[in-house]
């Protein structure tokens, strides 16, 4: 059994080193499958043997081979936090489909929440992709019901989601005169919906503006943001999404 949880390591380790080529290329419009990668110093390609997840970052102390340039901790973060999902997600639900489906979940959502964390985007190759995923498995009656609702409950938590932000969006509009959210959060609000059925939505919602509440006070205490500061909610959402998860037991119990 340990060589079982090795191998999923493994595997999400290369799923997360995956997930960094999209966060760096997905941005700037770069192909995430065919090119080999580069430095983004010297531009000189990456060798096969340097792009071992965490080894290659541990060997290189964090630096290119080739010039020296310091390698953003992150590579290794992504590789990290991807892996630890793929091993918790086995060993929660083990071989099923349920455990494929959260592999999945898994590696769009590191991706979203690292990308609009820098870029303030949410490109739509990975919001409707996973809308897409979300409705389709809603037709599996194999899964479980409450985690994963039927197609009727998942249709409707994707528009509700969508609409949610997007009345909030209009609204802001209308008062301010300027952009407040983006367009990219409530797609991503309505893959989750998706996902997980409108009855998520508002635990989800929730949990994200709690945490975002939470980073955003200190900040505005010592004055190093203002409340017209730019602050992308798809990392909350991705965060408001994985408490719902965790503590999805203790939720359905409470709606019971």
């Amino acid at each position: 059994m340990l060589l079982i949880y090795i191998a999923i390591f493994i595997l999400g380790s290369l799923w997360g080193s995956f997930s960094n080529v999209c966060i760096y290329r997905l941005p700037e419009g770069g192909n995430v499958v065919s090119s080999r990668s580069k430095c983004r110093n010297c531009q000189k390609k990456i060798n096969w043997f340097d792009n071992i997840p965490f080894i290659s970052y541990i060997i290189l102390k964090g630096k290119c081979r080739k010039c020296d340039y310091k390698i953003s901790f992150q590579y290794f973060l992504v590789e990290l936090i991807v892996a630890l999902g793929f091993l918790l997600s086995f060993f929660f639900f083990g071989f099923s489909t349920t455990t494929l489906l959260l592999f999945i979940l898994i590696v769009f959502f590191v991706i979203i929440f690292f990308i609009d964390l820098k870029h303030y985007i949410i490109p739509n190759e990975l919001t409707f992709p996973l809308m897409i995923i979300g409705f389709l498995k809603s037709f599996d009656p194999n899964l479980n019901p409450y985690l994963f609702p039927d197609y009727i409950h998942s249709l409707i938590g994707g528009i509700v989601g969508y609409l949610i932000i997007w009345l909030l969006i209009f609204t802001y509009k209308k008062l301010k005169n300027k952009e407040g959210m983006g367009l990219g959060d409530a797609k991503l609000l309505s893959a989750i919906g998706f996902w997980f059925g409108w009855v998520s939505i508002p635990f989800i919602l929730f949990f994200s503006s709690f945490v975002a509440l939470a980073f955003a006070i200190p900040s505005l205490i010592n004055r190093s943001k203002t409340m017209s500061s730019k602050i992308p909610f798809g990392p909350y959402l991705v965060i408001g999404c994985t408490i719902y998860l965790l503590a999805f037991e203790q939720i359905l119990k409470f709606l019971n």
